[in-house]
């Protein structure tokens, strides 16, 4: 089955807890795309280590130890953008198996088409229903917002996809209990207990 960037995008919004909406995205590196030449652009940058820290607070990790970006920028027909590049990081998660701190690698590849947001469709619904669930769903362009593109928030928002939401050490296990726990110790059973002493189960009279 194929998905869309924005796809994963809310994939990843209703993994976090409370449906607690994502924040701004703290790394930018803007690009005048007036500026472009017509041979197009090449660029690397590397986030600070402020700039890593917010990312971190953003995306839920322990740390991010390392985030730099390359990206290819070549004007396309019709005013578009093709923005092709790869993000890359090193971050700090907890283990859900041990509850170790761990880190891990993200390398994401990146191509992206940005164009005026006159010509960007106000809705890909239509198309996607008619190439069924199971069809490879293509992103629609981004807009340039204002004459520019950020690269450093599109670096951000793919580091954020290529976070392992269940990271795991290699070889860790989860813990089994010693012994069996006695279902007298359970919470649901001490309710039922309380339950009991204040007048049964409320069904009886």
């Amino acid at each position: 089955m194929g998905f869309s960037r924005a796809g994963r995008i809310a994939n990843r919004v209703n993994q976090m807890p409370d449906n607690r909406q994502p924040e701004p995205l703290p790394w930018s590196f803007p690009v005048t795309v007036s500026r472009l030449p017509e041979t197009g652009l090449h660029v690397e940058f590397e986030a600070s280590a402020a700039e890593r820290a917010q990312l971190a607070a953003v995306a839920g990790l322990n740390a991010v130890l390392l985030a730099k970006a390359s990206f290819d920028l070549a004007p396309a027909f019709g005013s578009r953008i093709d923005v092709s590049g790869r993000v890359h990081a090193r971050v700090g998660q907890t283990c859900v198996a041990s509850l170790d701190p761990m880190e891990s690698d993200i390398d994401e590849a990146i191509a992206v088409v940005f164009a005026p947001p006159e010509q960007i469709p106000v809705s890909v619904r239509p198309v996607q229903k008619e190439e069924g669930e199971d069809a490879e769903i293509p992103d629609p362009p981004e807009p340039i917002v204002n004459g520019v593109i950020d690269l450093g928030h599109l670096a951000a928002e793919f580091l954020m996809l290529g976070v392992d939401p269940y990271p795991r050490k290699p070889g860790a296990m989860f813990a089994a209990p010693a012994e069996a726990p006695d279902p007298e110790d359970h919470p649901f059973a001490a309710l039922k207990a309380l339950k009991e002493q204040n007048g049964g189960s409320g069904g009886e009279t």
